[in-house]
């Protein structure tokens, strides 16, 4: 039995992978310890860990001086806490998830000589991934081709993006029959800063859909609290069924009887959207750092798994003569979602947790490397 830290930033992009691999690390018998940041308590509250520390971090400011020198005297003092955090559970390895408030604790388990991982979920390595390259035994990989990683002279492995449990009982789910005259169903969902947006483009352009169509449909949205009424008057007054909430808990089993996802692009949805095998629409995040939204989407449109739909340019129009398109071509979103299945890693999590249990047992050089 060994012990593990994790470290993620307190999104539901960083903890999902992180809550995977600790649901696997749990099953073979080791003990987990979760590091990260205040908002646990939105997307972490079910976090399979012995133990969970909140650490102070903060992120840099290179546009205000004042704000760039407080923060780094926060990260200071949050190196200082995990070190001594660390020094009582004495973990046999760390891995870190990306987002600044993993850098204290991986900087302290570097400074206390404990190996170390780190997983990059996107398509571009993010900036805290690559400021603690330098402290890492390893990076593993989502994607084959991930920007700046090249870089970096440090050992890398493919792994692909660990997904929950409950999406993975989801995989292999055959994609829903689409024979002309049944039910549609249509998965719509935004991360916390994406829901307005959806909330206001999906709605009208649903509205402009044939009416043969329309009255097929099966809608499932996720939107904000404060968008539900002016949501729900728009699907009323189009005649069309929809189920809307703030969150569905049980989003892996709607998607995986989905025949088409509207959504962004963020790590983990693409990794589940490809591991249950369904075709998006994807409309990246505007303004993300990197791109990095816009570069996990062009893995899937490039592979024929899904079309990317640039918020800027997106208009209920153009989004509703996209839909009408795609839901009139059953054949199209086949062949799409058979891609989306060949994208897929569902033993992602396995692998990661492979190279966890190596590297706390000191025999990483045991494996193959991917570069």
């Amino acid at each position: 039995m060994k012990t593990f830290v994790l470290m993620a930033g307190g999104t539901g992009g960083h903890l999902f992978p992180a809550m995977a691999l600790a649901q696997e690390l749990g099953r073979r018998g080791h003990v987990i310890v979760l590091m990260t940041d205040h908002r646990v308590a939105t997307y972490g509250a079910d976090f399979p860990a012995r133990e969970i520390h909140v650490v102070p971090a903060a992120t840099p400011s290179l546009r205000n001086p004042f704000l760039f020198v407080a923060a780094g005297l926060k990260i200071v003092g949050g190196v200082a806490v995990a070190f001594g955090k660390l020094g009582k559970i004495q973990p046999d390895a760390v891995i870190g998830f990306g987002g600044y408030p993993t850098f204290p604790p991986f900087v302290a388990a570097r400074l206390r000589g404990i190996p170390g991982i780190l997983h990059e979920q996107n398509a571009v390595l993010g900036r805290a991934n690559r400021a603690l390259s330098r402290f890492a035994d390893l990076l593993a990989m989502s994607f084959p081709k991930t920007k700046f990683a090249d870089a970096l002279m440090l050992d890398k492995r493919m792994t692909g993006n660990p997904v929950r449990d409950r999406v993975r009982a989801m995989a292999g789910t055959p994609f829903p029959d689409l024979d002309g005259q049944g039910p549609i169903r249509l998965v719509i969902f935004g991360g916390s800063q994406g829901a307005r947006a959806l909330a206001d483009l999906v709605p009208p352009a649903i509205a402009l859909l044939p009416e043969a169509v329309r009255h097929r449909l099966q809608v499932v949205q996720q939107c904000r609290a404060e968008d539900l009424d002016r949501v729900a008057e728009a699907y009323r007054l189009a005649k069309v069924n929809v189920e809307l909430a703030p969150f569905f808990d049980d989003l892996p089993e709607r998607m995986a009887r989905a025949h088409l996802v509207i959504g962004r692009s963020g790590a983990s949805t693409i990794a589940e959207l490809c591991v249950l095998g369904r075709p998006a629409i994807l409309v990246p995040l505007p303004g993300s750092i990197d791109a990095d939204q816009k570069n996990n989407a062009m893995v899937m449109e490039t592979a024929g798994a899904g079309w990317i739909a640039e918020q800027d340019t997106l208009s209920p129009l153009s989004l509703g003569t996209r839909l009408t398109t795609l839901l009139t071509d059953p054949d199209a979103l086949r062949v799409a979602a058979s891609a989306a299945r060949g994208l897929g890693q569902p033993l992602a999590v396995e692998k990661l947790a492979d190279l966890a249990e190596m590297l706390a047992g000191g025999g990483l050089n045991e494996m193959e490397h991917t570069s």
